[in-house]
């Protein structure tokens, strides 16, 4: 059963909010818990870190994060998180500067939403990285090659698994499906617009190049820079 499953039965997805407006925080922690999120709200980084790394019941499936925080701020507990597993990170906050929300997705945020926001699109950027965390199906041999060389890159589609020079890569779920949408382009040019759709289901927030290009710096750090190419004013290609 994948996480989004389990929000028809009576299990609720884990949140861990953590926002120091106290009238936010509520206002969020309501409205999420109406639409079946099981969520535990702190008001400090700190505090925040404890919380995720002794959860008091089954391990958190999300965090939604503010940057600015007492204690320690979203992108250091964004960085901590990532460093110890893959749980899906969206950041929330009042600043709109390029350099915020770049810092937070190049700490390993999947996502972020600006204050203020409404909250049907925060629901729907929640609803779309938990689909995110769900691995993709693996495809079986037949009508496809299970594995794909890209130089010194390897992909095992039977085991979603890509390996660099035989060391197995430890990818996020976004950067899976980031590098499986260049691979199935087969060398041509992808557009961001297309990655944003594709990948994070944006349409309306289509012009929102910051993810893709973090995503794609992330992804390059770990395969080698030279496999994913900059076409610019186009896109992404994927370089056999």
């Amino acid at each position: 059963m994948t996480i989004l499953e389990s929000m028809e039965t009576e299990e609720s997805p884990r949140l861990l909010l953590v926002e120091d407006d106290l009238v936010i925080g509520e206002a969020t922690k309501l409205n999420l818990e109406r639409h079946r999120y099981d969520v535990t709200w702190v008001v400090d980084g700190l505090d925040a870190w404890e919380a995720y790394r002794a959860p008091h019941g089954k391990p958190f499936d999300l965090v939604l994060s503010d940057i600015m925080l007492p204690g320690m701020d979203g992108v250091t507990l964004c960085r901590r998180v990532r460093e110890r597993a893959n749980t899906p990170y969206v950041l929330i906050s009042a600043r709109t500067d390029a350099i915020d929300i770049v810092s937070g997705l190049e700490a390993g945020a999947d996502d972020y939403v600006t204050k203020p926001f409404d909250i049907q699109v925060l629901l729907a950027r929640l609803r779309s990285v938990l689909r995110r965390a769900e691995p993709p199906e693996p495809e079986s041999a037949a009508g496809a090659a299970v594995t794909e060389t890209f130089g010194d890159v390897t992909l095992d589609r039977a085991a979603l698994q890509v390996r660099r020079d035989g060391r197995l890569l430890a990818l996020t779920p976004t950067e899976m499906r980031l590098f499986l949408e260049l691979v199935d382009a087969h060398g041509a040019v992808v557009s961001s617009r297309t990655l944003l759709s594709r990948v994070w289901e944006y349409d309306e927030w289509a012009d929102d190049s910051h993810v893709v290009t973090v995503h794609v710096q992330r992804l390059r750090a770990k395969i080698g820079a030279e496999r994913i190419e900059t076409v610019r004013g186009f896109g992404y290609k994927l370089a056999r």
